[in-house]
């Protein structure tokens, strides 16, 4: 009765584990990829609705940077490390910019490892650390891990704005001569600012100031708003995306082809023939006694009956000794009267074959039918003595 209850017990417990188990749903990680239908923290989903619902033409580039819709006055790169920016499509930015659009590079902060060209074109190095400050928060609290910044020259879309909410993080070196730094704190710059032609660059060092998080925080929304204002903004999402992967090489494929055909060269041999039956094979196995005969015929052949005679007798005084302890070199005369005390064999049958045996071999040449009377003589006083064969 107590296992019972026992096992009951533990079932129920088993039970309610899994069903908890089931129940519990692991939610996903958050994303650190800061794209428009990201809602996480370092996402901009929140910006994008923002400026759509607040009437702003705003759109994204699903396709190459070499097709940039021609009423498009701002291009935003929000750190893309899905994809590299080509050679050509640096190319078309420029060309985008001279002609009088405006580029926003957020940079990612690991530089010369995923858009090795932009940085190539800007030229573009880690800077120093921007030191910490919570200027301008209600809370120390409201942004851990980020930084107050300075507008140090108001132009453009920084007009009227004076503070800027980042991450606490290295800033940027940008290497043109003629490039300017607008924002920043102590001797680490946020943001870069170039005029190229008829248009302008804004490099800014991270996608904090577009982040879900950050947007709220001092004038950063209304650094967006300026460029909203200035006419159709466009979010690049083509190089979030990673690249497919590249085709198989035709090496691959002809790999391929010689496994499945070895494998089918195997299938092939290995299968069922249709065809004719052949008949089945009897096999004959010799019988024991018919090598006994083979043994025999060749022993006469090879006429060694004479050799073989005092084997008959040494296989005899070994067995004796192995069964009833005679030793070998005991005459013949007391081996057979100890035979006939301890083993019940005649020793008067053990003299006269050894009589037998030593007169046969004396003759000059040795008959087979001689050898053989010799020999069936030895074999029944092994048997006898083996208890095979009842003596009288």
């Amino acid at each position: 009765m107590t296992n019972t209850r026992a096992v009951v017990f533990f079932g129920v417990l088993i039970a309610l584990a899994l069903a908890v188990g089931l129940s519990t749903r692991t939610d996903a990680p958050d994303s650190p990829v800061p794209t428009v239908e990201n809602t996480a923290p370092q996402g901009a989903r929140a910006l994008y609705l923002y400026l759509r619902e607040g009437g702003r033409a705003v759109g994204t580039q699903l396709t190459p940077l070499e097709a940039i819709p021609p009423d498009t006055r701002t291009l935003v790169l929000a750190a893309p490390e899905g994809r590299p920016v080509t050679t050509e499509e640096v190319t078309a930015l420029e060309r985008f910019v001279q002609e009088g659009g405006t580029l926003v590079y957020l940079s990612p902060r690991e530089l010369g490892k995923h858009q090795a060209a932009l940085e190539g074109w800007l030229h573009l190095e880690s800077g120093l650390m921007l030191p910490a400050s919570s200027r301008g928060l209600d809370s120390t609290l409201s942004d851990v891990g980020g930084t107050t910044v300075d507008v140090w020259l108001p132009v453009g879309p920084l007009h009227g704005l004076s503070q800027l909410r980042v991450s606490q993080d290295r800033g940027l070196r940008m290497g043109h001569d003629d490039a300017v730094p607008v924002a920043g704190m102590g001797g680490a710059v946020a943001v870069w600012r170039r005029a190229l032609g008829k248009g302008e660059v804004y490099v800014l060092a991270g996608s904090d100031l577009l982040e879900n998080r950050r947007l709220e925080l001092l004038d950063n929304l209304r650094f967006w708003e300026a460029l909203a204002a200035r006419g159709p903004l466009l979010f690049d999402e083509y190089h979030h995306q990673l690249a497919p992967p590249p085709p198989f090489s035709r090496g691959i494929w002809v790999f391929t082809a010689q496994v499945l055909a070895v494998g089918l060269l195997y299938v092939v041999s290995r299968g069922t023939r249709f065809g004719a039956p052949r008949p089945l094979r009897v096999e004959r196995h010799r019988s024991a006694l018919e090598y006994v005969r083979s043994m025999g015929w060749l022993m006469r052949r090879a006429k060694v009956e004479k050799e073989l005679l005092p084997e008959l007798d040494q296989a005899l005084r070994q067995q004796m000794q192995e069964r009833l302890g005679i030793p070998v070199g005991l005459s013949d005369e007391d081996a057979a009267r100890l035979m006939e005390q301890d083993g019940g064999v005649s020793a008067t049958e053990y003299l006269e074959a050894k009589a037998d045996l030593t007169r046969t071999h004396a003759q000059p040449t040795v008959a087979p039918a001689d050898y053989a009377r010799v020999a069936r003589r030895y074999a029944h006083l092994e048997r006898a003595l083996a208890g095979r064969e009842a003596r009288a």
